[in-house]
């Protein structure tokens, strides 16, 4: 497959570098309808942030997308989702996704739960792989792109991935307005 934006970047099938995976975005990504439609490509872990990677990769900003994982409480249950939104915008949290989870407030949940949680990398956590029971929020813009770069897992890697297959994920909802 031919990515446009990938800028300088090498991008190989997903599946033929798991080594650039997490482990559960790889296991995520085997059972895909057509996971040779997920490409990787290895990056310098220092670049791993959206600015500093498209920066020195060459690759549109604009093309890139954000994860970030969300919690909140209701009658002493944490809830928890993960939303992705173009990294030119930013993740309505305090409204459109704390009434989705149902909670009074809801807020980015801290590094080291996030990541214990996941089993990825801070920097790097995707859709791809996330706790089955974790709603997927999707922007409608991330859902229409026709490819995206999002994390891998960990941060010595991106996925370059289209709109159309992280809609497909299992608990994937594409959301009007997620972002502003």
């Amino acid at each position: 497959m031919t990515w446009t934006i990938a800028g300088s970047l090498t991008v190989v099938p997903a599946p033929s570098r798991t080594d650039l995976l997490a482990e559960p975005v790889a296991k995520a990504l085997a059972a895909l309808a057509d996971p040779d439609a997920v490409g990787v490509a290895e990056i310098d872990p220092s670049l791993a942030d959206t600015a500093a990677f498209c920066e020195a990769y060459g690759s549109p900003l604009e093309a890139s997308a954000n994860c970030v994982v969300v919690a909140g409480k209701r009658a002493g249950e944490v809830r928890f989702a993960a939303a992705l939104v173009l990294a030119t915008t930013r993740a309505d949290v305090n409204g459109v996704i704390k009434r989705r989870l149902d909670v009074r407030k809801a807020s980015f949940a801290p590094m080291d739960e996030a990541v214990s949680l996941t089993g990825m990398e801070y920097g790097g956590i995707t859709p791809v792989g996330l706790p089955a029971e974790w709603p997927i929020l999707l922007d409608r813009r991330v859902a229409d792109a026709p490819e995206l770069v999002i994390g891998s897992g960990i941060r010595g890697s991106k996925l370059l991935i289209s709109g159309a297959a992280l809609a497909a994920l299992p608990g994937a909802e594409v959301i009007e307005d997620l972002a502003r």
